[in-house]
């Protein structure tokens, strides 16, 4: 038998049912009354008004289930909120939990169910492989294209105690049924729809290009994230490709039906790649960064990404030049040389749809930079799944780098 690292390793963690297209949230009662009686519905004030939710809302209803609305999310989920959730929901007693929303709702809709399938306290399912067995039913329903928590076994909140945000990794968080409705996206403003569409990219980028792992038949069973592999780079390509021909025109013109159907496929693909390749050092330099700026965290993990990619390029240059022909930049010369013309098309793509440039546009203040670098390595999961080894002094030269708009000393 061959191992692992001499044929084809690939690992993917899905939905029990993906479903997605135009007008399929006209299913959600149906897919409801399958799995459970009692939904307990997470999401924020702006789409508790929202005409299309109270629809869904409706239908729901119609197909004979009881429904206790939570309308309170709020983005990044202080551990504040998230107890009054959970409370809420407990007194409800659901057999069905649903998420609608951007991230923060899907991800409180997991945090939801976890908590009342087991109890304890939040911190103690902190990292990775801490959930010790299946959540309650869910369903996510996105509605921005960016986060990919529909499909992704991470809910990640703000601990303030701990001053950065924090992940909690498990297969047993990935929702049965995600409903991906491209139309649902169709209001989300031009800085929403750049911010969440970078978002995307900078998942598919970091999956395709994340470390590749010594043989072990035990690492799907041992780690949430596996690295590069055949299986997620497959959801890769297509996300990178999607976001590629969909991001710019989305933002450009909402109105845009099929731009908005390849930006909510990108970000989709994208979820079930990084769901087991995993994320790396943009998503671990951003957790600090999004705690002391305050800002989206799609706008700062593509703040990030250029410097990352830059940085990673000696020990990825054939995945990023694989990439370049993905997205039709296979004429511009060699290996080197593709892989660095991608390196500049994504960079020049998040600016051209207002993408901050450098962390210091984002609002990160000189004497924070070097504090980022080193609240960065707190977060092995991520670190240890970047593809150029990061010490200390490697996550300074990138944080420097990325408040200065230096990418140019990252090329050695």
């Amino acid at each position: 038998m061959k191992s692992e690292a001499a044929g084809l390793f690939g690992v993917t963690r899905l939905p029990r049912s993906i479903v997605f297209g135009p007008r399929r949230r006209d299913s959600l009662g149906s897919i409801a009354a399958e799995i459970g009686r009692r939904a307990f519905i997470c999401t924020d004030a702006r789409l508790g008004a929202d005409v299309e939710f109270q629809t869904m809302m409706l239908d729901l209803r119609a197909a004979g289930l009881a429904i206790e609305i939570h309308d309170g999310t709020q983005v990044d989920l202080p551990t504040t909120d998230i107890e009054a959730c959970v409370a809420a929901a407990r007194e409800f007693r659901p057999d069905l939990i649903i998420g609608i929303g951007g991230g923060s709702c899907m991800d409180m809709a997991k945090i939801v169910g976890l908590m009342l399938a087991h109890g304890g306290e939040l911190a103690d399912y902190y990292g990775e492989l801490k959930v010790p067995g299946p959540i309650l039913p869910l369903i996510a329903i996105p509605t921005t294209a960016g986060t990919g928590s529909e499909v992704s076994p991470i809910a990640v909140i703000s601990d303030a105690a701990r001053g950065t945000k924090i992940g909690i990794s498990s297969p047993h968080l990935i929702p049965q049924v995600a409903l991906c409705d491209p139309e649902l996206t169709s209001s989300c403003p031009p800085r929403l729809t750049a911010s969440s569409g970078a978002d995307a990219f900078t998942h598919a980028i970091e999956a395709f290009t994340s470390v590749i792992r010594p043989s072990d038949p035990m690492s799907a069973q041992t780690s949430v994230a596996v690295g590069k592999n055949e299986i997620s780079d497959q959801f890769a390509r297509l996300a990178v490709s999607n976001l590629w021909c969909g991001l710019r025109r989305a933002y450009h013109d909402g109105r845009d039906a099929r731009a908005r159907e390849q930006v909510m496929m990108g970000a989709l693909a994208a979820g079930c790649a990084f769901g087991t390749a995993g994320v790396a050092a943009a998503h671990a330099l951003q957790y600090p960064v999004g705690a002391m700026t305050h800002t989206a965290h799609g706008d700062g993990v593509a703040s990030l990404m250029p410097y990352v990619m830059q940085f990673n390029l000696p020990a990825r240059t054939a995945a990023f030049a694989e990439l370049a022909d993905v997205i039709g930049l296979g004429g511009v010369g060699g290996e080197a040389e593709r892989a660095q013309a991608f390196i500049d098309a994504i960079a020049d793509l998040f600016a051209e749809i207002g993408i901050p440039p450098t962390l210091a546009a984002l609002g990160l203040k000189p004497d924070q930079v070097d504090e980022v670098a080193r609240l960065a390595m707190a977060s092995p999961r991520l670190v240890n799944n970047n593809p150029r080894p990061l010490d200390l002094d490697a996550m300074l030269r990138i944080s420097r780098a990325a408040f200065d708009g230096d990418r140019a000393s990252l090329a050695v």
